[in-house]
């Protein structure tokens, strides 16, 4: 017989193998390579995660013990995948457009983003999933006793071996499941060395069944025969057993954290599910295909008292196939890993957004934008969460002896996770569900499961035996395993009935008695109608000194790189203004999905609330006097599109009757000073040529002076008259352009000449003129004005002891952007919404001007199909003109 050291080296070969595909996936997914990992086959692979060591063991011990009983594990999800088809493509695009981390995460999303609902759902997962751990954990174990048995020598120690195996198992999930944050980053390493175990444990199985068939039994005629003389092979259904096991299977099939981990979190096209509608029933079918002959088999062979979980090794090797059994070995010890694996993974998600998150964010004096590395804290948190509950399944196994059957551990856990189920299908397609409603029948479900099942599972350790006998105080139609009097049920019939009836009926009578808040119905709304509604509702609103604490936050949750490369995204869909975003409800929308698939929508809504600090006002008014019908709900979204454009319209109502009411204020300024401008030099034309008409023996000198005068007045009263009927002619646009041809260093050069000749050249114009080699087809000379327009406002207006003026240039998809910033103090906040008004003058005491010089540059950009902004935040004042490369094309 193989030995039990050759066992342990070839599992710790394999668990290395498992790491090198894990590894391998990993990089050829980061490095955009291996379409296959995105296959439906491979996520179909990934989906048997369900066979665990229970189906792999528990299978056969359940069909030696109940008979035909254990096909009601497989026809559960069978039935779920080929009748309700439908419903999980609604699951699946429901946690994509949510961006969604988790099952509580989903459920928490659809309540009003509850944190509440999440901790409870959280809890409950932990504690259905840990009795499923210790499974795992206790068929490794068993599994390695039947080769100790036969090898005292080896190293095998059950205590040891069982925290080391759970070690190693935690190491590999925090490794691989923790790399990355984003739900929408899939694991593919994970999942890959799943889709590797699914196909390991399936052709181990096979192979067993296949040596039982035609090595042990002679072939199908004689296993035939076999089966119809066992009590395997009899009849006998019972209808309350079979009726609970398969609704608990597909429950579970829905419900468990694992399955909602590989199913919908790490599901990257919904197509997929068409290839797993059939392809995953017939892994199933070919998961059970040997399940009787191999109990028969066992109970015909081995001696009695046998553990029949065990029938998968101890029929090999009863016959002396030592590799056959160390394979069977090899696929139970897949089962169980790759169950405990994406487990904690799930599990760990959900403790860190739910729980860790929220309480560490309490303690940060209510600063989103201050509190620290969110990203490494989360990751900290979810490593740390695998541990712990890594130890609290070795803990479970240790305090429940590791005596029970592996199926009746594994139907607790079913039962326990099942309370999710009324919340989640009532979310999905009911739009009067509640959060009040949730919670209650989560509670009610979750209590009686833990004190109809899980206390009394645990053989007295928690509950005492006179509870169990005569219930609470002595009160008998309380005694856990026969409420209300009801005795002589199968006590997991009897928890089923009790504790999801009651749950149910909880769940919808207090929806009904309770009011949603409009969140809630909104995003009621976007889960029901998911087909119809793509986005989620909207509700934040926001001001511009936000953007930056907005960004603080987002760069520590998601990393400084993907952080700026989202804001800057949002900046060009909102023009390329500014620097930042404006905090538009828009934009807060999809920041907060954004990071719902790093820390949970809860989370993710709890933080952009601690900076923003509020919702919107108009949604609460519009569900506040919209009808409460079905009619309201279903056109809820359409109403919230509405009230959020009434409340742009309304803003920009605002600020359009603020900007009037100080263009009327700058019209009025401004007639004043044409009036002081036109009369100062005409009464000084008038005055001196009076004097030159009236004097006789004026000198030759005086008079050449006098003269003069006359002339620099009349120029200067020209420049007025012509800046007033150019800004008139480019108004009423009636302006010829004059295509033409040049380079855009050509331009510059002219216009640095042109608006620094005679000022004595104060100004240092820096420019890199490399990059000015850029070919221009459009109205030189008018593009020449607004150059040397915008170089004479620095000179003029630049209040920096060394002026400095640096003109930048580069091409931008078929555009020249060009920027020139100055290192004088800017513009002041309160006159940058007015410097290109035509009546608008700033720094008038310095130099001077009637105003029309940036109205103009803005009309005359506007005729040459591009546009002209003022940028903030550069220091000093900093202007970028946009236009295109060839003046016919932006005029198409």
């Amino acid at each position: 017989m193989a030995t039990l050291n050759v066992l342990i080296l070839v599992c710790l070969a394999y668990v290395v193998l498992l790491f090198g595909v894990a590894f391998a996936a990993d990089r050829m997914a980061a490095a955009g390579r291996g379409a296959w990992l995105r296959s439906p086959l491979i996520y179909t692979l990934s989906l048997s995660i369900y066979c665990t060591a229970w189906t792999f063991y528990g299978a056969v011990g359940n069909a030696a013990r109940s008979g035909l009983e254990f096909v009601t594990i497989y026809l559960g999800p069978t039935l779920v995948m080929v009748s309700w088809w439908w419903g999980l493509r609604k699951l699946v695009r429901v946690g994509r457009s949510q961006r969604v981390t988790s099952i509580a995460d989903l459920i928490s999303s659809r309540y009003g983003k509850s944190n509440t609902l999440a901790i409870c759902v959280t809890i409950l997962a932990v504690l259905g999933g840990t009795p499923y751990i210790a499974l795992q954990l206790q068929s490794i174990t068993l599994s390695f006793s039947i080769f100790a048995e036969a090898d005292p020598s080896g190293l095998y120690r059950e205590g040891s071996s069982v925290f080391w195996v759970a070690a190693g198992l935690a190491v590999f999930a925090i490794l691989f499941g923790t790399r990355n944050l984003d739900a929408n980053e899939r694991h593919h390493g994970v999942v890959t060395a799943i889709a590797l175990e699914s196909v390991v444990k399936l052709f181990a199985l096979l192979a067993v069944g296949a040596f039982v068939v035609w090595g042990v039994a002679g072939g199908v005629g004689p296993m035939m025969d076999r089966i119809d003389a066992s009590e395997i092979g009899q009849w006998h259904v019972d209808a309350g057993r079979w009726t609970t096991f398969i609704f608990l299977s597909a429950a579970a099939f829905i419900c468990l954290p694992r399955m909602f981990q590989v199913m919908v979190v790490e599901n990257a096209d919904e197509g997929h599910l068409r290839t797993a509608a059939w392809a995953f029933p017939l892994y199933l079918l070919l998961m059970s295909l040997f399940v009787v002959p191999i109990a028969v088999v066992g109970l015909d062979l081995m001696p009695e008292g046998s553990n029949p979980d065990l029938f998968v090794l101890t029929v090999p090797l009863s016959q002396g196939n030592d590799w056959l059994a160390m394979l069977s070995f090899i696929g139970g010890f897949s089962s169980a890993t790759s169950m405990v694996i994406v487990t904690a993974m799930a599990l760990s998600t959900m403790v860190s957004n739910h729980l860790v998150m929220p309480i560490w964010l309490s303690t940060q004096e209510g600063s989103g934008s201050v509190s620290g590395d969110v990203r490494n804290v989360v990751l900290m948190a979810r490593r740390v969460s695998i541990a712990v509950i890594m130890a609290l399944g070795f803990f479970y196994y240790r305090l429940s002896g590791g005596g029970a059957a592996l199926a009746s551990i594994g139907l607790v856990a079913f039962a326990g996770i099942s309370q999710i189920l009324p919340a989640l299908v009532g979310g999905l397609f009911w739009r009067g569900a509640t959060r009040t409603g949730a919670l209650v029948g989560l509670t009610v479900g979750f209590l009686l499961w833990i004190y109809t099942l899980l206390l009394p599972g645990m053989g007295g350790t928690l509950i005492s035996d006179s509870v169990l006998q005569n219930g609470p105080f002595a009160w008998g139609w309380l005694r856990p395993q026969a409420l209300f009097g009801i005795e002589g049920m199968d006590p997991m019939v009897h928890t089923v009935m009790w504790s999801l009836s009651l749950n149910t009926v909880a769940f919808c009578v207090a929806s009904l008695l309770s009011f949603p808040s409009p969140l809630e119905r909104l995003q009621g709304a976007q889960f029901v109608n998911v087909f119809d509604h793509s986005v989620a509702p909207r509700g934040w609103t926001g001001s511009v000194a936000q953007s930056e604490d907005l960004m603080i936050m987002t760069q520590r949750i998601l990393g400084a790189g993907p952080a700026q490369d989202f804001f800057q995204a949002e900046v060009e869909q909102q023009g390329g203004r500014s620097n930042l975003p404006e905090p538009t409800p828009a934009f807060l929308e999809r920041l907060e999905r954004e990071l719902s698939g790093s820390v949970g929508a809860a989370t993710a809504h709890a933080m952009i609330g601690q900076i923003v600090g509020g919702s919107s006002v108009s949604v609460e008014d519009l569900l506040a006097v919209a009808d409460e019908s079905a009619q309201m709900l279903e056109y809820s979204s359409q109403l919230e599109v509405k009230s959020a454009e009434l409340s742009r319209t309304a803003r920009q109502l605002r600020e359009a009757n603020t900007k009037l009411t100080q263009i009327s204020e700058q019209k009025d300024s401004f007639l004043s000073q044409v009036s002081h401008e036109l009369r100062t030099p005409m009464t000084s034309i008038r005055a001196f040529s009076e004097i030159m008409r009236d004097t006789d023996g004026l000198s030759a000198e005086e008079q050449t002076r006098y003269a003069a005068i006359i002339h620099d007045e009349a120029l200067r009263l020209t420049r007025l008259l012509d800046d007033l009927l150019d800004l008139s002619v480019l108004e009423s646009g009636q302006v010829s352009l004059n295509v033409g041809g040049d380079t855009l260093r050509s331009v510059l050069d002219r216009a640095v000449s042109s608006a620094l000749a005679g000022t004595g050249q104060t100004l240092t114009v820096r420019r890199s003129k490399a990059s000015e080699r850029i070919p221009l087809q459009t109205d030189l000379d008018r593009l020449g004005q607004v150059f040397i327009n915008l170089i004479s406002n620095a000179q003029k207006y630049c209040d920096a002891e060394e002026p400095e003026l640096t003109i930048s240039a580069h091409d931008v998809g078929g555009q020249v952007v060009i920027d020139f910033a100055d290192n004088g103090s800017g513009i002041p906040p309160e006159a940058r919404s007015m410097v290109f008004e035509k009546f608008a003058r700033v720094g008038v005491d310095k130099a001077g001007g009637a105003g029309l010089g940036l109205a103009i540059c803005r009309e005359i950009m506007q005729r040459l199909g591009g546009e002209i902004t003022y940028l903030p935040g550069q220091g000093g004042a900093a202007f970028r003109v946009r236009l295109p490369l060839a003046y016919r094309q932006a005029a198409q």
